[in-house]
C-alpha cells in the first residue's frame, strides 16, 4: 500500500475496534473522520490526548465528524483504556500496522536511550467524501484536539 496524500482519496480500510466492531472507512461516507494515531494505551500523553478528544466529542459530533483513535494495542487493551477514560469514540487495533503503514506513522524513536520502532503521534482529517484534507505530524498534545475541531468545522462551510 502506498501512503496517503492530501487532496487524494484515502484507500478503504477495515480494522477491529472497541465495542466488538469492525470499522470500515467506506461505511463512514457522508461524515468527516478524524483518525488520530497514538503510541500506547494508558500512557500519560496518550491518555491526555484521548481526554481532549473526549471532552470535545459533542462538538465534533455537531461538526458531522467521527473521531477514531488508532494504535497497535489489542482490542482488549483498547476496551480497558476506553472504559477507564470514558471515551465516547471507538479505538482501532492495528496490530499488523496496515493502517500505520498506509499513513506512514511508524518511525524510529528514542526511548530511554534506545532506538525503538513506534507510532509517531499523528492526526489525519478525512472529509465526508473520503478525501484526506489535513494532517498533523509530530503532534504536541496541548491544544491539538481544538485545532483539529476547528479544521473539521471548516470542512462543513
Amino acid at each position: 500500500m502506498s501512503s496517503v496524500e492530501i487532496g487524494k482519496k484515502v484507500p478503504d480500510f477495515e480494522l477491529p475496534a472497541t465495542g466488538d466492531q469492525t470499522i470500515k472507512l467506506s461505511a463512514l461516507k457522508g461524515k468527516n473522520v478524524v483518525l488520530y494515531f497514538y503510541p500506547k494505551d494508558s500512557t500519560p500523553g496518550c491518555t491526555k490526548e484521548g481526554q481532549a478528544f473526549r471532552d470535545d466529542y459533542n462538538k465534533f459530533k455537531h461538526a458531522n465528524t467521527v473521531v477514531l483513535g488508532v494504535s497497535r494495542d489489542s482490542v482488549k487493551s483498547h476496551e480497558n483504556f476506553k472504559a477507564k477514560q470514558e471515551f465516547p469514540f471507538e479505538l482501532l487495533s492495528d496490530k499488523d500496522e496496515e493502517l500505520c503503514n498506509l499513513f506512514d506513522v511508524v518511525k524510529m524513536k528514542n526511548m530511554y536511550g534506545k532506538q525503538v520502532r513506534g507510532i509517531e503521534r499523528s492526526t489525519f482529517l478525512i472529509d465526508a467524501k473520503g478525501v484526506l484534507r489535513q494532517e498533523w505530524r509530530k503532534v504536541k498534545v496541548d491544544g491539538h484536539a481544538a485545532e483539529v475541531l476547528a479544521a473539521a468545522k471548516e470542512l462543513n462551510k
